[in-house]
């Protein structure tokens, strides 16, 4: 009986190992994953155009993105709808002031990103077209943010900050699910 253990024990841990789905698990509301990036936030910049980038290799120390830009899986989505998320974010208990907060719709080119950002590591800047799907806002002094507009279906939210504890820079993620005119409330917090 205790030879099925083991297996068992090591095919669960596993299974804990696997790419983040673009959908949330059975059961599953809502998912906050917290990583630690060195002592630099990602910066925001522009992306080098398709032939640009196959000519210059990156040199930004940001992971190569693998997911080429699914226009025809973004096409299917709205720009823009009646939905908002507003929350607080917050690292070690203490609110973190004037800092990026995002809403990107969950695609296989997003959960590309939110997987290399899960494992610490910061993915090139997103195809122009993406981000015209992204929804961005700042925090407030108190560490309050409104991201208002969204269409319906599911996003990553995501702001990072300095944890006061570790000095080291967190990235927050938490996927959420909305629907026509819904407002939603949460917290990026660790």
């Amino acid at each position: 009986m205790t030879r099925w253990i083991l297996p068992a024990l090591l095919g669960l841990s596993l299974a804990g190992c696997q790419i983040i789905e673009p959908r949330y698990p059975a059961g599953e509301r809502e998912r906050v994953e917290v990583i630690e990036r060195g002592t630099e936030a990602p910066r925001e910049m522009e992306t080098p155009r398709e032939t640009e980038r196959a000519d210059h290799p990156a040199t930004t120390g940001r992971a190569a993105r693998q997911v080429a830009f699914p226009s025809e899986e973004y096409a299917t989505l709205e720009k823009n709808g009646s939905a908002e998320i507003s929350g607080r974010l917050l690292l070690g208990g203490r609110p973190v002031a004037n800092r990026p907060v995002s809403a990107a719709p969950v695609t296989t080119y997003s959960a590309e990103a939110a997987e290399q950002a899960l494992a610490g590591r910061a993915v090139e800047p997103a195809d122009p077209r993406a981000r015209e799907y992204t929804h961005t806002t700042r925090t407030d002094g108190n560490g309050y943010f409104r991201l208002g507009g969204l269409p319906a279906g599911e996003f990553y939210v995501s702001g990072s900050g300095q944890d006061p504890s570790t000095g080291k820079t967190r990235v927050l993620i938490r996927q959420v699910s909305l629907s026509n005119g819904q407002s939603r409330s949460i917290e990026l917090s660790r």
